[in-house]
């Protein structure tokens, strides 16, 4: 009867001999249309009993071949494979508290804002700022912007025309400059990151200040106030300044740690991921006592500080800012490359 006539010719065509069907990919599929016809009329004649064809071995037998014979491929899956140089921690400590180092830790449009400044110009990345500065670019960075935008909303405003460097420089320059310097920062939430920075510089001056920092720049009374204990200072900051969580106090104490010693060596859990992308401690102890043991490699004339302790708390909040910054900017492969190269 011609159903079974049809199902023959399917069983003839899908036992023929393997090295037919590895002739091409064309007659590979039609091999394994033929396959899916011979199954559907299997189940439809129970009564049959049919073995598995052959039909897809082939296709491995090519795929083998592929592998062991195909001369283009294997170099580049021995290229993929090629384990990257990786720089000893003295290595990699020393470059990162290299000027070279700068380059991978800040945005494109922070370096060319430098190059285009002579380097004149009070950013994140590469200046030495105040307490109070760093008070208010933790506000800036807790704002729900990217990263790139706070950094350019801060270059805005600590530099010319505005300079809002102190408390009183802020407070002086009044809502419409405020805003205004805001407007020209091209970032987002204008409005409220306005009057943010506004209210902190009031509270600076009224909560924070002592009687010999009529500029507000040092903050010295929070220290005073709370004993120096971090726990108190942070809860005590939190509560009066608005918009500053968990995230902007984390900010502000990884930076200030060189100047307000007591909370060294502090390391957040976002610089934490940071460290641990390029192989170095996470943990605040581990970091210094590493640092503590390459520092005689290490170049240090560059670094700020009036001695040597406070050389290596600002060496150690360098290295904290810089993992951090690369691994924003998604350069910790390449600065770990120049690191093994340097």
């Amino acid at each position: 009867m011609p159903p079974r006539k049809s199902k023959a010719k399917a069983e003839r065509k899908v036992t023929e001999p393997a090295k037919e069907v590895a002739k091409d990919e064309q007659s590979a599929d039609r091999t394994a249309s033929t396959d899916n016809d011979v199954k559907d009329a299997t189940s439809a004649s129970p009564k049959r009993d049919h073995k598995p064809t052959p039909a897809k071995q082939p296709s491995k037998k090519r795929k083998q071949a592929a592998s062991t014979d195909d001369p283009q491929k294997a170099p580049r899956r021995s290229a993929r494979g090629a384990s990257k140089p990786h720089p000893s921690q003295e290595q990699l400590l020393r470059y990162m508290l290299s000027p070279a180092a700068q380059e991978f830790c800040q945005p494109a449009d922070e370096t060319e804002d430098l190059a285009h400044h002579g380097g004149q110009l009070r950013t994140y990345s590469s200046s030495v700022l105040n307490p109070y500065e760093e008070l208010l670019c933790a506000v800036i960075l807790s704002r729900p912007i990217s990263h790139r935008l706070g950094l350019r909303t801060i270059r805005t405003v600590l530099n010319d025309p505005y300079n809002f460097t102190s408390a009183t420089a802020t407070r002086d320059a009044g809502s419409e400059t405020r805003h205004q310097a805001l407007w020209d920062a091209r970032t987002q939430h204008k409005e409220k990151t306005a009057e943010q920075i506004g209210s902190l510089a009031d509270v600076v001056m009224e909560k924070f200040t002592s009687g010999d920092d009529g500029e507000g720049s040092q903050m010295r009374r929070i220290r005073e106030d709370c004993d120096r204990d971090v726990p108190r200072e942070r809860e005590y900051m939190q509560s009066n300044v608005k918009g500053l969580g968990k995230t902007g106090l984390d900010i502000f104490f990884r930076r200030v740690q060189w100047l307000w010693d007591v909370s060294y060596p502090f390391v957040d859990d976002r610089t934490m991921q940071s460290l641990r992308k390029l192989g170095l401690p996470d943990d605040g102890e581990e970091l210094r006592d590493l640092m503590e043991r390459h520092w005689s490699g290490v170049e240090t004339k560059h670094l700020a500080g009036d001695d040597e302790a406070m050389r290596k708390r600002r060496a150690f909040v360098t290295i904290l800012e810089r993992a951090t910054g690369c691994d924003l900017e998604g350069k910790h492969e390449a600065l770990l490359e120049a690191a093994a190269g340097s």
